[in-house]
């Protein structure tokens, strides 16, 4: 809970303090705020962002429900404002870091925590796949989950923040040479990293008689193909993937998407996982996680190398 307070009183510190230079810095107001007129939006603003942020900062915690609850409706009028104007889009991105950081915060008021484990409850809740289904359900199971997750991640939603970023002025001007060098870098490391998620996937599927999805996890520690060099290839191929598309597409706000993206798996996801595999694996992924880092691969394996601990019994 201390930790929330003090963002809060950051947040209302850093509030009053935004609003200070509205009112007497024209360029922080024009790249805030537009054409919006600041006295109209300081009215709801001072007493439910500023105030609000320093009352939750004094331990009110209907305070910290109002603040966060306010940030939010700011995040998505201002965005729908700049979407339509093309004014106020460095207002989006810090209203953007502030309805993140709110979040957070009010989690640590009301619950003394963030509840992570939530992100593995309902339709993503850890299961085990039908250890009795045939091997090519597994595969199209895999196959069809490669087909929707890119085409959402790495092509639906980094085609609308860079469509974002251009419409907000947010997109730098950059030399014809850097634009070519950042679309061949982009297509090279694109192919290269997906070429790593889809033999990780196949290793998934064909040898852990699973799928990549929370709700049908495979039933054997997979330690086969990519797994061998990496503990989370398919994690380190998406990430790659999402900065590979930022170059494709030039825009700097897609690649900040794609590092984001890894933080939350790194830091929510990834000790949910390691904690269902140690569970259920026990010993046998213990000594693989002592032997295969997480992210920086490792090769060529050690030839020394204990058989058992890069292919443990099935179970």
């Amino acid at each position: 809970m201390a930790w929330g307070r003090l963002y809060f009183a950051a947040q209302a510190v850093g509030g009053a303090a935004w609003w200070i230079a509205v009112f007497t810095i024209p360029a922080v107001r024009t790249a805030t705020l537009g054409s919006l007129q600041p006295f109209l939006v300081a009215l709801a603003d001072v007493p439910l962002f500023v105030i609000a942020s320093a009352a939750a900062a004094a331990g009110v915690r209907a305070a910290a429900v109002v603040a966060t609850a306010w940030t939010a409706v700011v995040v998505a009028l201002l965005a729908v404002w700049a979407t339509v104007t093309t004014e106020a889009g460095l207002g989006v991105l810090v209203m953007i870091g502030a309805i993140v950081g709110s979040v957070l915060a009010l989690s640590h008021v009301l619950l003394g925590r963030v509840p992570v484990e939530w992100v593995t409850s309902g339709p993503l809740r850890f299961r085990t796949a039908d250890p009795d289904a045939p091997r090519r359900r597994h595969v199209l199971g895999t196959t069809a989950q490669i087909v929707v997750f890119w085409g959402l991640f790495l092509g639906v939603l980094p085609i609308v923040i860079a469509v974002a970023e251009h419409r907000w002025r947010l997109h730098p001007p950059l030399p014809g040479p850097v634009v070519v060098a950042s679309i061949v870098t982009g297509a090279v490391v694109l192919v290269l990293a997906s070429a790593l998620g889809i033999a990780s996937a196949a290793a998934m599927a064909t040898q852990g008689a699973g799928t990549p999805l929370p709700s049908a996890m495979p039933n054997r520690l997979v330690v086969a193909g990519p797994y061998r060099s990496v503990r989370n290839p398919m994690a380190l191929a998406g990430i790659t993937q999402g900065v590979a598309v930022g170059l494709l597409l030039g825009s700097w706000m897609v690649v900040v998407y794609a590092l984001a993206g890894s933080i939350v798996w790194n830091c929510v996801v990834r000790p949910l996982e390691e904690a269902d595999l140690e569970h259920r694996f026990g010993e046998d992924f213990r000594r693989y996680a002592a032997r295969v880092r997480c992210w920086v691969p490792r090769w060529p394996i050690p030839a020394s190398a204990p058989a058992d601990a890069l292919n443990p019994p099935r179970r």
